[in-house]
């Protein structure tokens, strides 16, 4: 008991002295929203492992607040990377004490968080103690271990906790427990049992969905079954699953992945006859898949024809685009479409963008290589010596 009182007391004096650290020259208070901007801000370019956990206790996260489940992921993934395992432990366990945090979807955060830092002894504990904690656990705790398994990349797992837990515990699968279980089964390359997932469902009355036919197709296809990919397509039939735009999406993206883009693009030009539209990502699949196998002009071609059709790209399509374009040698293009992501506020990255200076440069156009670089300056006062280097080294 005094252990946990000291525990309390130092973290209530940990949040009252690091308040400051969000936003130090301010004395006007941040809301939460702010905090957590802050933190995101903050924990981005921390590599500290103390100063992170000071970064999360003074932004009070919870993950009721999407921004604060992001900042979660990332400090642990920072912390992660330095092997401080031991500052994720007592840090969760510290959580664990806010009153504020004392529920299921807290916990279940916290079982994701120890899968996500590989501490998967810790995820199955937290669930185990949630009865002595008062917390009822149901579905959604054992699919957030499920997950963590998955996150953790322990499959074997996935396996036997869906055996054991539900009946040890008394809990219910829903759908998406069946679809994570599936999910562990394409990424380790055991597509085919999910067939017998699929009879429990049916025995269980749980019809399964999109997602869980979406996710087979992709792992049959990673494993080049494409007999299997034909009978999901007929299984989705049986089971009244309409075939709609995110599963072409996920049997382009498949193809595309394994090389095969051409063969993607006849899906699609199958799908358009079918009188479906495509959506952003669609073409985004498309776009990555012809640029990774050279095919820069059916590349350009696409993103043409995306905008045509009403597609907007996104920041993904451009950066894509320009990196492969460098990589190609067409910096006209390049060029063009890195004024039009700047003018969105979209920054491809460092490496992408000395590729196109210099190819700029290399190409006789200085003037619009220097033109860059002052907009990188501008943009990046931190990193302007960096960038200071590149402008000595071009051309006079």
């Amino acid at each position: 008991m005094a252990s946990f009182s000291r525990l309390r007391i130092n973290s209530l004096l940990h949040r009252r002295h690091f308040s400051s650290i969000l936003s130090p020259d301010s004395t006007t208070p941040l809301t939460s929203k702010q905090k957590s901007r802050a933190a995101i801000a903050l924990l981005k370019s921390e590599k500290n492992p103390e100063r992170i956990i000071d970064i999360c206790r003074a932004a009070s996260l919870t993950p009721e607040l999407h921004l604060d489940r992001i900042a979660f992921s990332i400090a642990i993934s920072k912390l992660t990377e330095s092997n401080s395992f031991e500052g994720i432990r007592s840090f969760l366990e510290e959580l664990k004490t806010r009153s504020d945090l004392k529920n299921e979807r807290f916990l279940s955060h916290a079982i994701v968080l120890y899968g996500q830092a590989g501490m998967l002894d810790h995820a199955i504990r937290t669930f185990k103690q949630m009865d002595e904690m008062g917390i009822p656990r149901s579905t959604k705790s054992l699919n957030a271990l499920l997950f963590a398994c998955i996150v953790a990349k322990k499959h074997d797992e996935v396996s036997r906790i869906f055996l054991e837990f539900p009946r040890a515990y008394g809990i219910t699968p829903d759908i998406d427990t069946y679809n994570t279980v599936i999910k562990s089964f394409c990424e380790s390359g055991s597509s085919s049992s999910v067939y017998s997932i699929l009879a429990e469902m049916s025995r269980k009355g749980c019809k399964p969905n999109a997602t869980s036919f979406g996710t087979l197709l992709a792992g049959f296809y990673k494993e080049e079954k494409y007999e299997d990919v034909a009978e999901v397509l007929e299984l989705m039939k049986k089971h009244d699953v309409h075939q709609g735009v995110s599963t072409y999406n996920i049997r382009i993206q498949s193809l595309c992945k394994m090389k095969k883009s051409p063969e993607a693009k006849a899906l699609f030009d199958g799908m358009l006859a079918r009188g479906m539209k495509p959506n952003t990502n669609t073409y985004f699949h498309l776009i990555y898949g012809f640029c990774n196998e050279g095919d820069l002009e059916e590349a350009k071609r696409l993103f043409k024809d995306m905008s045509r059709k009403g597609c907007v790209p996104q920041s993904d399509c451009y950066f894509t685009l320009i990196y492969y374009l460098c990589q190609g040698g067409d910096f006209d293009t390049a060029l063009q479409l890195c004024k039009d992501s700047l003018a969105k506020n979209w920054v491809p990255n460092f490496t992408t963008m000395k590729t196109l200076v210099n190819g700029l440069a290399s190409s006789s156009k200085v003037e619009e290589a220097r033109e860059l670089v002052g907009q990188m300056k501008e943009r990046f006062g931190k990193n302007a010596n960096m960038w200071e280097e590149i402008e000595e080294g071009l051309p006079q």
